[in-house]
């Protein structure tokens, strides 16, 4: 079993890796592929930390409603500019300096991620630790795997998130996938 902080570090490093994939790539099948993946990774890990370690940080930490709320506001304008990014096509002259935006706010909320992690595990014991690292990954299952930003407000995005799921799933059956990252879907 893995903890929670090494269970978002790990959603993060493959986060990079598909970055790095899509920038350094000359291949307009390649950048296509990963910006599908990237838009899955992103977007489901969003949402599931949103639903799954947010109330648990509310609760636990001191200053929890604050941290959540701070997490809440960087996760809406990562949401919003992974909803401009997951419609661009690879030649579109905006395509690569939207991902570049985009993954710079995300590293800066990854930073500040870190150690709010490593501030939730001080109040968890090793069992709920690995039991919350359980539920963000099933939980990443059943929520949508675009970004939705206009569905900001809980508990309502949990709803019209769970409503949304499977209309971005029975999409991306249609869509390319990097082939040795697997089908998605399974």
């Amino acid at each position: 079993m893995v903890r929670i902080s090494e269970a978002i570090t790990e959603d993060h490093r493959e986060l990079e890796s598909l970055y790095r994939t899509i920038v350094n790539s000359e291949d307009a099948d390649e950048q296509t592929r990963f910006q599908n993946q990237f838009t899955w990774e992103l977007a489901r890990h969003a949402v599931a930390e949103e639903m799954v370690v947010h109330p648990v940080i509310e609760k636990v930490l001191p200053d929890g409603k604050e941290t959540t709320d701070r997490d809440r506001r960087e996760h809406s304008t990562i949401k919003e500019m992974l909803d401009v990014f997951q419609d661009l096509n690879c030649s579109d002259a905006r395509f690569l300096p939207t991902i570049t935006v985009l993954m710079d706010g995300l590293t800066q909320h990854m930073r500040e991620e870190t150690v709010e992690l490593v501030n939730l595990e001080s109040y968890l014991a090793l069992e709920e630790s690995e039991q919350l690292a359980e539920s963000l990954r099933s939980t990443k299952i059943f929520v949508p795997s675009q970004s939705h930003p206009e569905i900001r407000q809980p508990p309502y995005e949990t709803a019209a998130g769970l409503l949304t799921a499977p209309l971005d799933h029975l999409q991306d059956l249609f869509k390319k996938w990097p082939e040795d990252k697997g089908d998605p879907m399974e």
